[in-house]
């Protein structure tokens, strides 16, 4: 409350509820609730019977005001403002214990923040030596740069972004372990003449699609518009094809064959 206001108050034998709201930043409503409730009760009354407020009236107001701030709940702002002076610190100690509980969830929303914005930008939250390490030595670093590049204005990877932000090394090792068996999977499939459009090859596409969907989900078109990327794309026609002569170009047909059979035509499909 500042001295003016004490003043006025004083010289005046009491603040209007309109004058007391003004000082105090409140509504005219919110004392007149406070005054049903019984929170903050005005000393006076003029001789129409209206509202007045004295200095310690105000006071107590702005006291109401700053426990408010601190997240109490009315009902324990009264019990605190008439409570022995002895007692008071034991509901500001438990608000105090509430505040760094608080505290402490909004900085790991923030770390989370943190690490999606990180993901966001870098493509994964591993150094490139631990990429080579978890995914191989056939493994090139800037395969997740060109990704951003690429995509990185997708909602696909923002989603890919907020689920990555939450991986640990242990769960890149998973899932680079459940790629490799899956790779090894396709390359047997090839090279023993499995033909697209069969139900291994659909079973084995099914797989590759679930497998990207650790980091987006993945649609049937999308899964089309993928097959024909990699096999348009040299670096990554030079890695599947080192696991196996031709599988590029054997993934991009069974791909295909496994969305016509589901009834989608990959010549028309787009990435929706």
């Amino acid at each position: 409350m500042t001295d003016r206001a004490m003043g006025d108050a004083a010289e005046s034998g009491g603040l209007t509820v309109g004058a007391a709201a003004s000082h105090a930043g409140v509504t005219v409503r919110t004392l007149h609730h406070w005054d049903a409730i019984g929170l903050v009760r005005p000393s006076g009354r003029t001789a129409g019977g209206y509202r007045l407020y004295s200095a310690a009236d105000v006071a107590r107001v702005h006291r109401v005001l700053i426990y408010r701030e601190l997240g109490l709940p009315l009902d324990d702002i009264g019990e605190l403002l008439d409570a022995p002076a002895v007692d008071m610190t034991v509901p500001l100690r438990q608000q105090r214990a509430q505040l760094l509980d608080r505290i402490s969830r909004l900085q790991s929303m923030v770390d989370a923040v943190d690490r999606m914005i990180e993901a966001a930008n870098a493509g994964i939250l591993l150094s490139a030596e631990e990429q080579v390490a978890i995914f191989g030595q056939r493994w090139d670093p800037a395969w997740a740069e060109g990704a951003r590049d690429r995509w990185g204005e997708t909602p696909q990877w923002a989603q890919y972004a907020e689920r990555a932000a939450g991986m640990t090394p242990e769960d890149w090792r998973r899932i680079a372990d459940s790629v490799a068996t899956l790779e090894n999977d396709l390359a047997a499939a090839k090279r023993a003449g499995v033909r697209p459009g069969s139900a291994e090859a659909n079973a084995l596409a099914e797989r590759h699609r679930a497998s990207i969907g650790a980091y987006f989900d993945c649609t049937l078109p999308m899964h089309v518009c993928l097959g024909r990327s990699h096999a348009a794309d040299p670096g990554f026609r030079a890695y599947y094809d080192a696991i196996e002569p031709g599988l590029t170009f054997w993934l991009r047909d069974i791909i295909d064959a496994n969305a016509r059979d589901r009834g989608i035509d990959p010549d028309s499909a787009t990435w929706t």
